[in-house]
């Protein structure tokens, strides 16, 4: 039977302390949520209809070619874990709010997956997911689609920033991934490699490119990276962006690490299984608030919040023990039974801006499709224990 440890891997205390020259300013120096602070355009339901629609497309595809459905995007698992959530004490009253409002425990699970919506061998290297399900919060106000459940979603990539400040531009980039689709694996590896290539060229001469990183993400190891929300949700009366962030030393040396890939298919998985048949690890939730929403905008996506003017602060510690973190059982409800959602939330953490708005008809068109098609029944899990070992 699978078991928490009472002490981690590694020697980290889980009953972080926030020190008070770290605490935060008062809750007068955040922008306070309101509804007005999304700004909804007038063709924006035309537009989530289309991406949704797309996205149910390139599901199709596939579908087709393989007699099987996949998510439109992050499709491709790599690591799937199961451990604990421990929300800090003693968190200054702004951060001390919805889920990370007093100390607590919960279940949580996490799927480490990239972008495309086709199972591609890890040679054609693209941006990095991580889907986070937290388990087990008894007594909370849900959002009404996700009414009667006890999980709340964080779905996040390793950038801090969306790429596009709106629907509009997201539904430019689902069509550009419909359009490509089909095209062979031999030349979505070699869009890979010559873009590594390119984005190397431009990082040598002090730069970095957003669009061509979309397209060859370094080779590294995906434990390694830092993830983040890249657009808001209300924080309780205020508003924030999320990160999760390694903190054990055996994650943090990751960081920046190539990974041979070579000719295996599944490097990534690999590497994530090898790392946990022999230890445990601990990532770090950071929370940022808004301060100024000319500079750190609700309905631009592309726009990175400055941490200069409000840092992540640290407010809860994911502790996952050693494991088999690509067993049969648990790919089968991982990537068949269970959906992720930033709509799958409390309401106090409800999604906020047009891309976010754009997602809760997307992601639940997809879910719909991908179970339909699969004969599967969707699961949301009220324990831990539901989660296979």
């Amino acid at each position: 039977m699978f078991k928490i440890v009472s002490k981690p891997a590694e020697p980290a205390s889980t009953d972080r302390v926030m020190s008070p020259s770290a605490a935060s300013p008062a809750l007068s120096s955040f922008v306070p949520y309101s509804p007005s602070v999304e700004l909804r355009k007038p063709n924006e339901e035309a537009v989530f209809a289309e991406i949704a629609a797309t996205m149910r497309g390139i599901s199709g595809t596939f579908n087709d070619r393989a007699r099987h459905a996949y998510r439109p995007v992050h499709a491709k698992s790599h690591g799937l874990l199961k451990g604990m959530l421990h929300v800090y004490p003693n968190l200054p009253l702004p951060y001390a709010q919805g889920l990370f409002a007093s100390p607590a425990d919960y279940g949580v699970i996490m799927r480490f997956s990239t972008n495309p919506g086709d199972i591609l061998p890890d040679s054609i290297s693209t941006p990095r997911g991580l889907a986070v399900k937290v388990i087990g919060i008894q007594n909370a106000e849900m959002l009404p689609e996700h009414a009667g459940q006890t999980t709340q979603d964080f779905v996040l990539v390793n950038s801090p920033v969306f790429g596009v400040p709106d629907s509009e531009g997201f539904l430019k980039q689902v069509q550009l991934l419909a359009k490509h689709a089909t095209d062979s694996q031999s030349l979505k590896q070699l869009i890979s490699t010559s873009a590594r290539a390119a984005e190397s060229a431009v990082e040598i001469l002090g730069g970095e490119s957003a669009l061509l990183k979309q397209f060859g993400h370094p080779e590294t190891n995906l434990l390694g990276e830092t993830y983040y929300s890249q657009v808001p949700l209300r924080y309780g009366t205020c508003i924030a962006k999320i990160s999760v962030a390694p903190f054990s030393e055996s994650l943090r040396e990751l960081t920046a690490q190539d990974l041979e890939i070579g000719g295996n298919y599944s490097a990534l998985r690999d590497a994530v299984v090898h790392f946990f048949r022999q230890q445990g690890a601990e990532w770090e939730i950071g929370v940022q608030l808004c301060t100024d929403l000319s500079r750190m905008p609700v309905e631009d996506a592309s726009v990175e919040w400055p941490e200069k003017e409000s840092p992540y602060m640290p407010v809860a510690r994911i502790v996952i023990p050693a494991q088999d973190a690509y067993s049969p059982a648990r790919r089968v409800v991982f990537d068949e039974l269970l959906s992720f959602s930033p709509w799958h939330a409390l309401a106090v953490h409800q999604p906020l801006g047009n891309v976010m708005r754009a997602r809760r008809q997307a992601y639940l068109a997809a879910s719909q499709y991908r179970h339909a098609m699969n004969g599967r029944e969707l699961l949301e899990p009220a324990s831990l224990e539901q989660m296979p070992d």
